[in-house]
């Protein structure tokens, strides 16, 4: 797991200092490992990350090319605030058997098995993408990037947003897709014939209805105009099917 880092915040506020920028509700830390998000104020995806109790610190798992700018961000917030920020040399192990002693469920889905925090990295082998794509769950760089709206990216079935916590950064737009409109884009687990570069566009009747991203199995996850991903479709040499 190279591909993540681990930072840590302490101080009296760390926990309040989060609550009041993140997606998720910082209180259920007392339950396990929390997901969440940090947005911009027009409630479009900076970051998405785990955190993890540490005492009365905060341990916060984000993918490794983020890590820096994820920093510098929470430090522009962090104004009077008691917390400190600093990048740790923590190590996260991953796997999907026998949860060894410490490990903590990924709440995104119980097929993602647990993450562990300690000196030591890597995972027991499990095919990540294949599951992933089942269940649709986005990742890091691939499916989730600047344009990205958290609710169009299925955070809320990834217990990856709270609409009850109150206040973060982004919430007013993210309540706004809620509650007042339908969404017309968002990520499906689709059927593949062929195989297409992450990122083609998938096309229907000569119109580009959407993107499709990782692939396993004969099946992807691609962003979707949903009222126009119809019937059969095209993304590069692939052929894309979706059904609702």
């Amino acid at each position: 797991m190279s591909d993540r880092r681990i930072l840590r915040l302490n101080g009296a506020d760390a926990k309040s200092f989060l609550q009041d920028l993140v997606t998720s509700n910082v209180d259920r830390l007392s339950e396990g490992l929390v997901y969440a998000a940090l947005l911009t104020p027009q409630g479009k995806y900076i970051a998405d990350f785990f955190l993890a109790a540490d005492g009365d610190a905060v341990l916060l798992d984000v993918e490794a090319s983020l890590a820096e700018g994820l920093l510098k961000r929470l430090n522009m917030y962090r104004l009077r605030a008691d917390v400190q920020l600093e990048m740790t040399d923590l190590q996260v192990k991953r796997g999907t058997g026998a949860a060894p002693e410490g490990a903590l469920a990924d709440p995104r889905h119980p097929a993602m098995g647990w993450r562990l925090y300690g000196a030591e990295g890597g995972d027991d082998g499990t095919d990540w993408d294949a599951i992933r794509v089942a269940h649709c769950i986005p990742e890091t760089g691939i499916e989730l990037g600047p344009e990205t709206y958290i609710l169009e990216a299925g955070f809320e079935a990834l217990k990856g947003v709270d609409f009850r916590k109150g206040c973060y950064v982004g919430q007013e737009v993210t309540a706004r897709m809620k509650h007042k409109t339908e969404l017309r884009k968002g990520l499906r687990t689709v059927a593949v014939e062929g195989a297409a570069p992450v990122g083609t566009e998938i096309t229907a009747g000569g119109k580009v209805v959407g993107t499709l991203f990782t692939q396993s199995g004969g099946r992807g996850i691609a962003y979707l105009r949903l009222d126009r991903a119809k019937g059969e479709m095209q993304a590069g040499d692939a052929r894309v099917t979706w059904q609702e």
